[in-house]
């Protein structure tokens, strides 16, 4: 499931290309009507600096594959982000699964030097919502070649690409180390309501303190010490959930 916000899984998704797809426009507007209303998105550590600053981060479990992966959270309930604004996402840093939509990695074999080889290509969803021939940003130049918007989404799938393939790593030892542990968040809005969210889970951070100094060294030594802090000093972001949450219901 974590891999689906970046890969070619749908029957839409085809190979990008200057003919077929020269007049293809991405709307960049946030909205509902484009996808935008999920309540939280694939993140990796790669991003959890920028991510941090904004939204909680915690870790879901794939029911089919039983991998945990780590995601930035934007509301309490399915199909809800407080983000979303009149048509503005309310916040200086979108996460770059949300932002590099309609856009996705693909894969096609070559032969090179008579030897078969994997090469990622660019993809894209000509059915998803962003799509227009009408408005919105033009995805290659009127004689040929590609516009810098479409050079800044292929950058960005490039950093999508290794940033799950690092965050596997990153799992990996949360998990040699028994950091992750599940909660249940109760949340109490202003006017009563009650929300609970269950099936996440967060770094344990008595398992944390307790990590003999070998072991904090070899998470240091990867990357992977600050990810886990900024991971956990995120969490201070469900109090940003919760005012959102309030003033909209008192708006």
């Amino acid at each position: 499931m974590a891999t689906q916000a970046v890969t070619q899984e749908q029957n839409n998704n085809v190979m990008l290309n200057s003919v077929e797809h020269k007049d293809l426009k991405v709307i960049t507007d946030h909205g509902a009507q484009y996808g935008d209303n999920v309540w939280y998105a694939l993140t990796f550590p790669v991003e959890f600096r920028s991510v941090q600053a904004h939204y909680p981060i915690f870790f879901q479990k794939d029911p089919q594959t039983g991998r945990f992966f780590s995601v930035a959270l934007f509301g309490f309930k399915d199909r809800e982000n407080l983000f979303l604004d009149k048509g503005q996402w309310q916040a200086s840093y979108i996460p770059l699964a949300i932002k590099r939509q309609p856009f996705l990695i693909g894969s096609q074999k070559i032969i090179e030097d008579g030897v078969q080889k994997v090469q990622q290509v660019l993809h894209i969803d000509i059915s998803h919502p962003r799509i227009s021939t009408q408005q919105g940003e033009p995805l290659f130049l009127e004689f040929g070649g590609n516009t810098s918007f479409l050079d800044t989404a292929a950058d960005m799938l490039d950093v999508i690409h290794h940033g799950l393939e690092d965050s596997e790593h990153f799992i990996d030892a949360l998990l040699k180390f028994e950091l992750l542990e599940s909660f249940t968040l109760d949340v109490e809005l202003n006017n009563g309501n009650k929300h609970q969210m269950i099936g996440f889970y967060t770094i344990n951070e008595d398992k944390l303190k307790t990590l003999a100094s070998a072991s904090l060294a070899e998470l240091h030594d990867k990357g992977y010490l600050q990810a886990i802090y900024m991971a956990i000093a995120s969490q201070a972001n469900i109090r940003t959930l919760l005012n959102k949450k309030n003033n909209r219901l008192e708006g």
